[in-house]
């Protein structure tokens, strides 16, 4: 008996049917998505892009210079068309809610375990917003509502979003800032980031980043609370702590 499995059967039956297209009725999109969709596969020439499609050669030329504009396409070292960066943003901004409640646990894990208040942030633009708290029971001070936004000119978290930066991005970011260069370094290093100051000259804060598909920081794990609590070292005291709970959340980003 031959079953499908057999090669000779298979060609007896012809080439597998193709996925069903998603069309939307818009013309212009659908034939957007028609490119993108080619290159899952991986990098495209020109001429490649215009065979999988079936699309004349103007029409994918300027489709492809116009989705490059937008990001959402990009040149590999050879000049082939890509997947763009925006893509991947767009991947992250979808886990984002799911990363927040993800972290409740976490936090309130890390907060139990050490008596500090355990905060996520995520950057946004120049800014720090915090997305997700755990706050510490019983201290009144240094609390931060979910939504509240900060510069990333000061304090570990924005040491913690920015450390991983491009070099080109990074040299922006650091005009103004109360950290060098060579700071920063040390972040990456190290893997946390502790800072002294804030709404009190009494508190520290130690943060880790929290990182997505591919490695990419997506958002930065803080502990924050008095420098009696913490200690004058609260990287070298709960740095490992703080680092655990990133690489939870970490985990937790790529579901």
């Amino acid at each position: 008996m031959t079953t499908t499995a057999d090669p000779a059967a298979r060609r007896a039956a012809g080439p597998e049917p193709s996925p069903p297209r998603l069309e939307s009725g818009v013309g212009v999109l659908d034939k957007a998505s028609l490119l993108l969709g080619v290159l899952e596969s991986g990098p495209a020439t020109l001429a490649t892009l215009v065979s999988a499609t079936g699309l004349k050669r103007p029409t994918v030329y300027r489709l492809a210079l116009a989705l490059e504009r937008l990001r959402l396409v990009a040149r590999d070292r050879d000049g082939r068309f890509a997947l763009g960066p925006r893509l991947g943003d767009m991947v992250v901004e979808a886990r984002a809610d799911r990363l927040s409640l993800a972290a409740e646990p976490v936090l309130t894990a890390l907060r139990d375990r050490t008596g500090a208040s355990a905060r996520l942030y995520r950057r946004r633009g120049q800014l720090r917003v915090c997305v997700a708290a755990a706050e510490a029971h019983g201290t009144g001070i240094d609390t931060v509502p979910v939504g509240s936004a900060f510069p990333l000119k000061s304090g570990a978290v924005a040491q913690v979003l920015l450390a991983w930066e491009e070099p080109e991005l990074l040299y922006e970011a650091l005009r103004g800032a109360r950290f060098s260069a060579a700071m920063l370094s040390g972040v990456r290093r190290r893997g946390w980031a502790q800072s002294f100051g804030g709404w009190e000259t009494a508190m520290a804060t130690v943060s880790a980043p929290v990182r997505g598909p591919g490695g990419r920081v997506i958002a930065a794990v803080s502990l924050s609370g008095p420098v009696g609590r913490l200690t004058r070292h609260p990287g070298r005291e709960y740095g490992c702590d703080t680092i655990d709970a990133a690489v939870g959340l970490s985990e937790l980003s790529g579901c």
